[in-house]
C-alpha cells in the first residue's frame, strides 16, 4: 500500500503538490489558533476578543525638549536610472530614544521628506520638529531612497546621527555633513556611479548627507514619556492613474473638458500630541488575523504581505503626487483639507485612519471602492498592531455657518437638502465656516471605544480651526448614522459616478467584475488576464513563499547589521 502512495504521489503534477502543501500548511495553522480560542486565551475577561480600546497609561518620565531636525540636502549621490544617469532621491528618517513605549509593538517616529526629480545634488531644507525629545539624547537614522514606483525604491545609502544628551543652551549640529554609508545601497546605482566617474573626474564616490539638529526649548507637558511631531502639517495626495485606467470612469474636466478619473489617497500630518486616550489595539475576531498583524502563521504572512503591497500602491509616490505643508494649523490648513475631500461635492463618504504620531490618513470609501480581504482600515494602518482611532466620515455644508454650536446640529445642510450658493449648481464657498466633518468610530477592524469620541473632537477641533465637528457612536448613534449615509450615497448617485475598485474577500477579481473591468477600459477580455495569472501563481505557493522568507530574512539580516553598525557607534539603540 506504502507504494501505491509513493507512486502516487510521483504521478501528481508539481504544483498540484505544492498546493496541497500550502493547504494543509494553512488548515494546520488555523487549527492551532481554534484550539487557543476554546481555551480562552486572547480573549478579554467578558468573553469579546482581545483588542480595542487600550488603557495602558504612557509610561512617566521628566519633561524633555523641542529639537528640530532639518535635511538640508545631499552630494554626490549614486545613480539609480540608468536612463537618465540621475536619482529622484528623498530621506525616510527614524527617530530612536530610550523612552519606554507603552507596548513593543508600537511604531516608530518617522518622517519623509519630498522627492527631488533627476538630481544627485538634492536640495530639500525638509524640517521636523519634535517634542518631548529626553534629555539622555537620541539615535537619528536617515535613509536615503531612490523613488521608482514601477519597481520598488533602492535604497542610495544610510546615516546615523547619534547624540548622547540634550539641554537647554545645546549648541546643536548646525549644517553637518555626515558620509553617507554605502554598504547598505543599490549595487547597481555605485556601479553605474563608478563606471561613471571612470570618464569624469568630477564625479565623486563617496556622498553627503547635511543635517542639522537644533533646541528650540523645553516642551511643555506634564509627562515626557512619548514624543510627538509639533509640525510642520504637512500633507500629500496621492493619485492613481493605474485604478482610473482600471475603472475608465471619467469626471467632467474644466470647461467641460472630460479628463480620466484618478483615484486619490490623502493624509495630513496634525499637528501632536494626540490624546493619549486614543490607543487601539485591532481586534482578534477571526482566528488567523493575529496571525496577519504579526506575521506568525502561514496564512497571516500571505495576508500581511497582501496589505503591505496594497498601502504602498494606494499611497504610492510618484510624478504625480502633490506636496505642500503648514507651520501649524490654521484656517488656510483646514481649506486645504475641504479642498482634497472636494468639499461638500458628490455625497462622499472617506475611510480615515489617525495613526499614533497625528498622521490622518483617508480615501473615498463605499460600495464603490471595496477592499474586503480583510478591512480597509487594516490597509489604511499599514497592519500596523496600534493606532489611534478609525472610522469614517463626510462633509456637509451648512444653510447658516455662524448658526449654532460646534457641532452643527439643528440646522439644514447639503446633503441632503439643495441649498443655494454651493454645488451642485455652483462653486462651493470658500469660507471653513460654511462645512461640519462628520466623523464616526465606524471600524471593525480597531472598534475604537465611544467613550474617546470627545477626544478626537477636540483634537479635530484643535487641527482643523473654523470648522464645525460632529462625532457619531456607530452603535449608539447607529440610526442617524446610517440614515446621514445613505443621504450621502443618494445625493453620489444623483450628481454624478463614483470609482468602482473591487476586490472580493477572497483576494481575486471575479469574471464577472473583470469583463466589466474590460468593457470600461474598451477591450475584449483575453485568455490571459488577470485572474489566469493570479491561479498560475497560486498553484506554486511553496515555492513563492520559499522565496519571500527567503527575501525577508536577507533584507532582516541587513537591517540587523545595519542597526548594529549604529549601536557600535554609540547612541540610543536603533
Amino acid at each position: 500500500m506504502s507504494n501505491e502512495k509513493e507512486d502516487h504521489a510521483k504521478k501528481q503534477p508539481a504544483h498540484n503538490q505544492s498546493a496541497a502543501y500550502a493547504e494543509k500548511a494553512v488548515h494546520k495553522a488555523d487549527s492551532l489558533h481554534e484550539k487557543a480560542a476554546k481555551h480562552g486565551k486572547g480573549n478579554k475577561p467578558d468573553g469579546q476578543p482581545a483588542g480595542g480600546f487600550d488603557d495602558t497609561p504612557v509610561p512617566r518620565a521628566p519633561p524633555g525638549y523641542t529639537v528640530k531636525f532639518t535635511f538640508h540636502r545631499a552630494t554626490s549621490l549614486p545613480m539609480a536610472d540608468l536612463n537618465s544617469l540621475s536619482s529622484d532621491p528623498y530621506v525616510l528618517a527614524q527617530l530612536n530614544t530610550r523612552l519606554q513605549p507603552r507596548h513593543k509593538q508600537d511604531p516608530n517616529m518617522r518622517f519623509r521628506t519630498p522627492t527631488i526629480r533627476r538630481s544627485t545634488e538634492p536640495v530639500w531644507n525638509a524640517e521636523w520638529i519634535v517634542a518631548n525629545v529626553p534629555a539622555t539624547g537620541f539615535a537619528l537614522k536617515a535613509r536615503i531612497y531612490d523613488e521608482d514606483p514601477a519597481d520598488h525604491d533602492d535604497r542610495l545609502g544610510n546615516v546615523h546621527v547619534h547624540v548622547d544628551s540634550v539641554r537647554e543652551g545645546w549648541e546643536g549640529i548646525k549644517e553637518q555633513a555626515f558620509k553617507i554609508k554605502k554598504r547598505m545601497g543599490s549595487k547597481r546605482a555605485y556601479l553605474v556611479r563608478g563606471c561613471a566617474a571612470m570618464f569624469s573626474r568630477n564625479i565623486q564616490m563617496s556622498g553627503d548627507l547635511v543635517v542639522s539638529v537644533e533646541v528650540l526649548g523645553k516642551t511643555e507637558s506634564d509627562n515626557g514619556g512619548r514624543c510627538w511631531t509639533v509640525g510642520p502639517c504637512a500633507w500629500s495626495q496621492h493619485l492613481s492613474p493605474m485604478i482610473g485606467r482600471i475603472t475608465g470612469t471619467k469626471e467632467p474636466g474644466e470647461q467641460g473638458k472630460a479628463e480620466k478619473y484618478n483615484f486619490q489617497a490623502n493624509q495630513i500630518q496634525l499637528q501632536g500630541p494626540v490624546p493619549p486616550e486614543l490607543y487601539h489595539r485591532y481586534v482578534e475576531f477571526k482566528p488567523f488575523v493575529a496571525g496577519m498583524f504579526t506575521s506568525k502563521s502561514l496564512r497571516g504572512r500571505i495576508l500581511n504581505r497582501a496589505l503591505h503591497h496594497q498601502h504602498s500602491r494606494v499611497y504610492n509616490y510618484d510624478r504625480t503626487t502633490v506636496y505642500g505643508s503648514f507651520p501649524s494649523p490654521s484656517k488656510e490648513m483646514t481649506l486645504k483639507f475641504l479642498d482634497l475631500v472636494h468639499w461638500d461635492k458628490g455625497g462622499r463618504i472617506f475611510t480615515y485612519v489617525l495613526t499614533l504620531d497625528g498622521q490622518w490618513r483617508f480615501t473615498e470609501t463605499g460600495k464603490e471602492f471595496g477592499i474586503d480581504l480583510l478591512s480597509k482600515h487594516t490597509m489604511h494602518s499599514d497592519v500596523n498592531i496600534y493606532i489611534a482611532f478609525s472610522g469614517e466620515f463626510f462633509i456637509r455644508r451648512l444653510q447658516s455657518p455662524h448658526r449654532g454650536g460646534p457641532d452643527a446640529q439643528g440646522q439644514e445642510t447639503h446633503p441632503p437638502v439643495e441649498i443655494e450658493g454651493g454645488p451642485p449648481k455652483a462653486d462651493p464657498p470658500r469660507d471653513a465656516a460654511y462645512y461640519a466633518l462628520v466623523i464616526d468610530n465606524d471600524s471593525g477592524t480597531y472598534r475604537p471605544n465611544a467613550k474617546m469620541l470627545p477626544q478626537l473632537k477636540s483634537f479635530m477641533q484643535r487641527n482643523l480651526p473654523g470648522m464645525k465637528i460632529t462625532t457619531l457612536d456607530c452603535q449608539g448613534d447607529a440610526e442617524r448614522m446610517n440614515e446621514m449615509k445613505t443621504q450621502q450615497r443618494e445625493r453620489k448617485k444623483a450628481e454624478g459616478k463614483g470609482v468602482q475598485y473591487i476586490q472580493d474577500s477572497d483576494g481575486e477579481i471575479s469574471s464577472s467584475d473583470e469583463e466589466s473591468l474590460d468593457r470600461a477600459e474598451g477591450r475584449a477580455t483575453g485568455g490571459n488576464g488577470r485572474r489566469k495569472k493570479v491561479k498560475r501563481k497560486a498553484r506554486q505557493p511553496k515555492t513563492a513563499l520559499g522565496q519571500w522568507r527567503q527575501g525577508d530574512k536577507e533584507r532582516e539580516k541587513r537591517e540587523e547589521e545595519d542597526d548594529m553598525a549604529g549601536v557600535r557607534n554609540g547612541g540610543p539603540g536603533a
